[in-house]
């Protein structure tokens, strides 16, 4: 597929114009004629001869006439999404989820695969190869199909795809997952940490998708956090942004410390589930748990704070683990926010649960695609698949 006529301005105006008809029909939906030429602001013979174009590229479909139209129902036309795929990975401490979506970013399907912290690096990659297979399988994808993957992993994860450092899985610092992937799959990678993908996921699909500027909070045994400025998630000079993970007051043990175990737990529970267990009993009123709960917050806060100073946030939205007892922790967090905020952003809790990685994963990858196809100002001399998209 191309959209791409090299040479002169009459070939940029028709190119312009496709594009123009796509974008209409991407972001307003199906459209006759008319409606399109009305959205596109082009003349209803020029858009007649773009839609014909479109269509002989594979871009645009015709649908089927509604039945419930009397007499002859005008010709409706959409754009093709399922043209080609997108791949969302997330790579957790506890499960892999793969999704498999098309360029609309609507998901077709989905798979996880069960991992642990403490599986060597080879038996987690040998897990995702697991994933992606199952997923495409259950999606009749061909691997051809794939444009373009995005994954989501714990840790810091640097411009070119490196895990560089992960405290939440043993084994995985280091790990050259783009390569990996690329090499899997034979389609360009993209590979995010997973708090920024999460919060590109409320900004377009969640909760806050009436905020510009945000904080994401990864609230749970390992922190992270993520920084949304003009809806867009801020990487950094080398993607470290939003690593608060590896600050001392957020390492493993010390919220280990800060949540342990109170008279009301049980001895034995489990180290995942003494969390829970606290915030259960917290919110049953058990005061040791309270008093838990609080020592976690203040430290929470106090993070919160510093990058609610810099960056002045309309929203703080709290994810992971830990965002299944906000109703424990929001209002402890508001009022220790209100003691050192200049500006108390409003806080919300996720919607999207634990697959608002891979949510985003996708939404990334939809993002991406649509700035590299469908930018007018970038010569494409792209054929279907893909396969020459420089990421």
């Amino acid at each position: 597929m191309t959209l791409s006529v090299t040479g002169g301005d009459l070939q940029r105006l028709r190119r312009l114009n496709a594009l123009a008809a796509l974008s209409a029909l991407r972001t307003g939906g199906p459209a006759t004629l008319t409606q399109l030429a009305e959205r596109a602001d082009l003349a209803r013979a020029t858009i007649k001869v773009v839609v014909k174009d479109l269509m002989e590229l594979g871009w645009v479909v015709q649908m089927d006439p509604s039945g419930g139209e009397k007499g002859r129902p005008a010709r409706r036309y959409r754009f093709h999404a399922e043209a080609g795929r997108v791949l969302g990975l997330d790579i957790g401490a506890h499960k892999v989820l793969v999704v498999v979506a098309d360029l609309d970013g609507n998901v077709l399907h989905t798979t996880r695969e069960p991992v642990t912290p403490e599986q060597p690096r080879a038996e987690r990659l040998a897990a995702v190869d697991r994933a992606i297979d199952a997923c495409l399988t259950g999606s009749g994808t061909a691997a051809p199909d794939v444009w373009l993957a995005v994954a989501g992993s714990t840790g810091y994860v640097d411009l070119q795809g490196r895990v560089v450092l992960s405290r939440a899985i043993q084994d995985w610092s280091d790990v050259p997952l783009a390569d990996h992937l690329g090499d899997r799959l034979r389609c360009p990678v993209l590979v995010e940490n997973d708090s920024r993908l999460a919060a590109l996921a409320e900004c377009r699909r969640g909760i806050a998708r009436d905020a510009r500027n945000l904080i994401f909070l990864h609230v749970g045994r390992r922190a992270g956090a993520a920084v949304v400025l003009d809806g867009v998630p801020l990487r950094g000079s080398g993607g470290a942004a939003g690593e608060i993970g590896v600050h001392p007051l957020f390492n493993l043990g010390h919220v280990g410390e800060l949540l342990q175990a109170v008279p009301s737990v049980e001895p034995g529970t489990p180290p995942e589930a003494v969390a829970g267990a606290v915030f259960e009993a917290a919110r049953q009123g058990d005061v040791e748990a309270r008093r838990a709960v609080l020592r976690y917050v203040k430290v929470l806060a106090l993070a919160t704070t510093a990058m609610a100073l810099t960056v002045d946030p309309d929203l703080v939205v709290l994810g992971g683990g830990f965002s299944r007892s906000a109703d424990v922790l929001m209002e402890p967090l508001r009022v220790e926010l209100e003691t050192m905020c200049l500006r108390t952003p409003e806080l919300r809790a996720s919607v999207l649960g634990d697959e608002c990685v891979a949510i985003g994963a996708v939404c990334h990858g939809v993002e991406h695609l649509a700035k590299v196809l469908f930018d007018p100002e970038i010569d494409l001399s792209v054929a279907e698949p893909p396969s020459s998209l420089m990421v």
